[in-house]
């Protein structure tokens, strides 16, 4: 096959039945759309050539320079149209939590502005926000750049109406069950909307991941507000599925089907285990149902490694995700009531998990900053602490130090957690110091 140009390889996927020996379903026919198989390597390429494709020739003539808010897939298709168009890109983003991605996106020359990664535990005093330091960038320098806005533009759901969504039906025709991870949202909300032309009453169902978990490419439930696209109404139901589990599901397609897909796939391909799985045997007319493959696993080897060290022979971790409801609830709460003087009688190390730049702006007196991923690293692979010192760990709003003051209790650690967090001590009128 000869072709002209890297964006004619975009979409025309193919779609791969999965065998019954794998799904253990009798009635349901389950298929995986390959869209890692464009020539970026996500179901992402297909968006990042719509949002550009109708301006390109005026954006070569202006010398623009491409803009989106991308940490990931998206930037890497977008950088990929821009090289070959002899444009520049630059991604706004909160930190890039995946080391290969940044690795890709660097040796193919896009320009990367890195804002503080926000939390797990959400905080209302992060400093900055990556779409709103766009709009700000926009209204300053508004004609240097193009602003492919995936987050909120419509062609994001348009092309997987009209392309994605179409394929299906091409090649299967009626299908009963869709499965994909909700990030913009575009590519299930515009899949299954052209599904649905088909069949009324096709299920949908949208993957998020667990509210202290990350999942790339994949949003918590409490961030969907976030998204212009996103639509509940348009989703059956939602699944909350876990990183563990989106890599035991992305095990089993690559080592069972050849499907060398990433952590996301897993991911939807658990969701639809379990919700299918107790619905096969009831069953009395064959059914089909279809996921996405989003994008390849290779990009992800030191996420993988971090969460499943044992599959490279080293030992198995006991992070947060391995908590029970018994061990958090035991977890001793320091309330922000008496917080002052609990410090002042114990002298406990005060651990700040907060991104740095958040840590600078406010912060509890003699606290430490340890940023929650290095903490988090820190917990699990060794003994960061005094075990003869009490300690009190503190994030925005309490939850995320209660999860760390657990495993740390698993070792014997003295541990607290500062009850409702930061933003209790701040609405409090308790003194804070800044840097």
């Amino acid at each position: 096959m000869k072709v002209d140009s890297i964006t004619e390889l975009i979409g025309d996927t193919p779609i791969l039945k999965i065998d019954k020996e794998v799904t253990g379903l009798e009635n349901i026919d389950v298929y995986v759309k390959l869209e890692y198989q464009s020539p970026f390597g996500s179901i992402k390429d297909r968006v990042a050539w719509e949002l550009i494709r109708e301006d390109i020739y005026e954006i070569k003539e202006k010398n623009q320079t491409l803009l989106e808010s991308s940490s990931g897939n998206t930037a890497k298709a977008i950088q990929g149209i821009a090289g070959a168009n002899g444009l520049d890109f630059k991604t706004i983003t909160n930190r890039i939590k995946v080391d290969e991605v940044k690795d890709i996106l660097i040796t193919m020359g896009t320009e990367i502005e890195e804002l503080p990664g926000k939390s797990e535990c959400p905080d209302p005093n992060d400093p900055d926000d990556p779409l709103t330091h766009l709009d700000r960038l926009m209204a300053r320098e508004g004609d240097e750049y193009f602003r492919t806005g995936q987050y909120t533009n419509k062609k994001n759901t348009q092309v997987h109406r009209e392309q994605t969504g179409q394929e299906i039906l091409d090649d299967l025709g009626k299908v009963d069950y869709l499965f994909g991870g909700l990030g913009t949202t575009g590519s299930t909300k515009g899949t299954a909307q052209k599904l649905k032309e088909e069949n009324p009453e096709i299920e949908v169902t949208g993957i998020v991941s667990s509210q202290d978990d990350f999942i790339p490419g994949i949003r918590t439930a409490n961030e969907m507000w976030e998204v212009g696209l996103y639509e509940k109404e348009l989703y059956s139901d939602r699944a909350v599925i876990d990183s563990k589990d989106a890599l035991e599901g992305m095990l089993t397609l690559i080592r069972e089907c050849g499907v060398l897909a990433g952590p996301t796939t897993g991911a939807n391909y658990i969701a639809l285990e379990r919700k299918l799985s107790k619905i096969d045997q009831e069953l009395e007319e064959q059914k089909t149902a279809v996921f996405f493959a989003c994008d390849r696993f290779e990009h992800y080897r030191s996420y993988i490694k971090e969460r499943k060290p044992e599959i490279f022979g080293g030992e198995e971790r006991e992070g947060t995700e391995t908590l029970t409801e018994e061990e958090l609830e035991q977890v001793p709460e320091i309330s922000v009531d008496n917080a002052e003087e609990w410090i002042e009688e114990e002298n406990p190390v005060i651990v700040d998990s907060r991104s740095n730049p958040a840590y600078q702006m406010a912060h509890i007196p003699g606290s430490i900053n340890i940023p929650e991923e290095k903490l988090k690293e820190l917990i699990e692979t060794g003994k960061p602490f005094s075990q003869n010192q009490k300690i009190l760990l503190v994030c925005p709003g309490g939850r995320k130090s209660k999860k760390f003051a657990a495993l740390l209790q698993r070792d014997n650690f003295g541990a607290y957690s500062l009850k409702e967090g930061v933003t209790g001590w701040r609405n409090q009128d308790l003194n804070l110091k800044s840097i």
